[in-house]
C-alpha cells in the first residue's frame, strides 16, 4: 500500500476556479465597488484647470536694409531657437526653470511654418503653454519661462561673442491669453473603474488564498485524497 498524500488543489488555477473563489468572496467585491463609487465622486468634480499660451519670435537686428525684422526671419535664425530650448530641456534647464518658480505641467514647441512634405522649423517662432489650477498663475509661468529663454539667448551668443549692435532679440507674436481646460470626465472615471475592479478582484483572491492557508494550518485538519490501490 502507498501512503495516502494530498492531491495539490489546482482548482483556483481554472477560470471556473477564480469564479467561485470571488464568489466566495463577494463581500470583499462589494466594498470594492463601493470604494470605487466613493473615488468617483472627485472625478466628477476634477479641480478646474487653466492653460496659458503664448507665442515668441527670435528676431535678427534692424538694419538699412531691413528695418522692419519680422521680414528678414531666416531658417538660421530658428535653429538658434531650437538650441535654446534645447537646453531649457536639459536636466540643468529644468532644474533653473524650476528654481524660477515653473511648476507643473508647460510645453516648449518650436512651430513649424511648413506642411507634411517640408518639416522644418524654417520660421523662428516657439509656443509656451503651461497648465496651472489658476489663471494667474499659468500666466506667470508662461512669462517666467520667456524671462529664462530670453537670459539663454543673450548668453549663447555672449559665448560666441557676438557684438551688442548685432544681438538677436525676443518679441512676442502672441501675448499670453489664458483658458480654461474642459475637464475629462469619462476618462477619470474609466481610470478610477478600471483601478478599482483589478483591486477588488486582488483582494478577494488573496483573501480566498489567507483564509485557505489558515484552514490547512488548523490541527487536525485533513485533506481528502483519492483512493490508491495497492
Amino acid at each position: 500500500m502507498q501512503p495516502l498524500t494530498a492531491a495539490p488543489d489546482h482548482d483556483a488555477l481554472t477560470p471556473e476556479g477564480l469564479a467561485r473563489a470571488l464568489l466566495r468572496r463577494w463581500y470583499v467585491l462589494v466594498l470594492a465597488a463601493l470604494v470605487t463609487a466613493a473615488a468617483c465622486y472627485p472625478a466628477l468634480r476634477p479641480a478646474p484647470r487653466y492653460q496659458s499660451s503664448a507665442v515668441l519670435v527670435v528676431k535678427p537686428p534692424r538694419t538699412d536694409n531691413q528695418p522692419n525684422q519680422l521680414t528678414n526671419l531666416q531658417p538660421s535664425l530658428a535653429m538658434v531657437s531650437y538650441a535654446v530650448v534645447q537646453r531649457l530641456q536639459s536636466p540643468a534647464g529644468r532644474a533653473e526653470l524650476r528654481a524660477a518658480g515653473v511648476h507643473g505641467t508647460y510645453r516648449l514647441t518650436p512651430r513649424n511654418s511648413g506642411t507634411s512634405a517640408t518639416p522644418y522649423y524654417s520660421i523662428p517662432t516657439l509656443q509656451v503653454e503651461a497648465e496651472q489650477p489658476a489663471p494667474a498663475d499659468a500666466d506667470r509661468v508662461v512669462q517666467t519661462i520667456i524671462a529664462v529663454y530670453g537670459r539663454h539667448l543673450h548668453a549663447l551668443q555672449r559665448e560666441q561673442g557676438v557684438p551688442a549692435a548685432t544681438l538677436l532679440t525676443v518679441d512676442l507674436v502672441n501675448r499670453p491669453g489664458t483658458v480654461a481646460l474642459p475637464p475629462n470626465r469619462t476618462r477619470a472615471l474609466a481610470g478610477v473603474g478600471l483601478l478599482g475592479t483589478l483591486t477588488g478582484v486582488l483582494a478577494a483572491l488573496w483573501t480566498e488564498r489567507y483564509a485557505t492557508a489558515r484552514r490547512r494550518r488548523r490541527p487536525g485538519h485533513e485533506v481528502s485524497a483519492p483512493h490508491r490501490t495497492p
